[in-house]
């Protein structure tokens, strides 16, 4: 219950926003939950900060690219963003060097998070400004929801072969493969309640690749918690631990998407 309750209310207020919200809430709730995120991210990527300044410059530089997105919804306007971010992330090291212990590591892991949180991210932002970017968005929500759900279910009731032992234990081959038949199903119904008239067999084709992103998110995810010896990323969603926690899939399906659809390959 102290899963499902919160679970049901953070879908439903999703939904809502991507229902009945403009888009420029929609940018701002992203921003923020993409900032949250960043913060998460540093203080699992860096753990000796010099002052508290230092946590909060390094939130902003990974949170660029989106900001970027938010003022100016397009493609080209990442390059910029990222080099950007890349450039102050450089400066704050030269700066702090003599302060910190391994800088490298704690560099490269930065550097990381500028593109795994912030470029990533940005994706949702542009997603949105496609023709049908908002049910889009709504199909892929859904896809790595059910594709989640149905890799625990499966696996759980007949796991067997470990997909990826050493990063998940957890996760099993049957797992993942009931996950996908699960997003395939529930791809397919929120198309013909959303997108009657695409093309299904594409759409089919695509939610494959996507489930298959989906599930590389959360094991990369599952690196970071292992590389840095963290549990969840966060606590601010009860039960359910922190924001990329909860959008670690979706980070990587929202720019494959986003690139499906300018190609017009669904």
């Amino acid at each position: 219950m102290k899963r499902i309750v919160p679970g049901l209310l953070i879908a439903g207020l999703w939904l809502l926003l991507l229902l009945i919200g403009t888009a420029p809430m929609f940018n701002l709730i992203i921003f923020v939950i993409v900032s949250i995120g960043a913060d998460e991210y540093v203080r699992m990527a860096h753990t000796s900060f010099v002052s508290p300044v230092d946590r909060y410059f390094l939130d902003a530089v990974i949170a660029i690219p989106v900001a970027a997105a938010c003022l100016l919804p397009a493609q080209h306007v990442l390059l910029p963003a990222l080099l950007l971010s890349f450039a102050l992330s450089i400066c704050y090291f030269l700066y702090r060097y003599r302060l910190l212990e391994d800088c490298f590591s704690i560099m490269s892991r930065i550097v990381m998070g500028v593109f795994y949180v912030g470029v990533l991210g940005a994706h949702l932002i542009l997603l949105r400004t496609l023709p049908d970017g908002t049910s889009w968005i709504l199909i892929a929500t859904a896809i790595t929801a059910s594709s989640d759900s149905g890799a625990y279910f499966v696996g759980k009731r007949f796991g067997s072969k470990k997909l990826c032992p050493n990063i998940s234990p957890n996760k099993t081959v049957e797992g993942a493969i009931g996950g996908l038949v699960c997003a395939v199903i529930v791809s397919i119904v929120f198309a013909m309640i959303f997108l009657p008239s695409c093309n299904y067999g594409r759409l089919i084709a695509v939610t494959i690749v996507l489930t298959c992103f989906g599930i590389a998110g959360d094991l990369t995810e599952s690196i970071i918690k292992r590389g840095t010896g963290t549990k969840d990323s966060g606590r601010c969603l009860a039960g359910h631990g922190g924001i990329l926690d909860r959008v670690d899939s979706l980070l990587f399906v929202a720019p494959v998407l986003y690139y499906f659809l300018i190609y017009s390959v669904v």
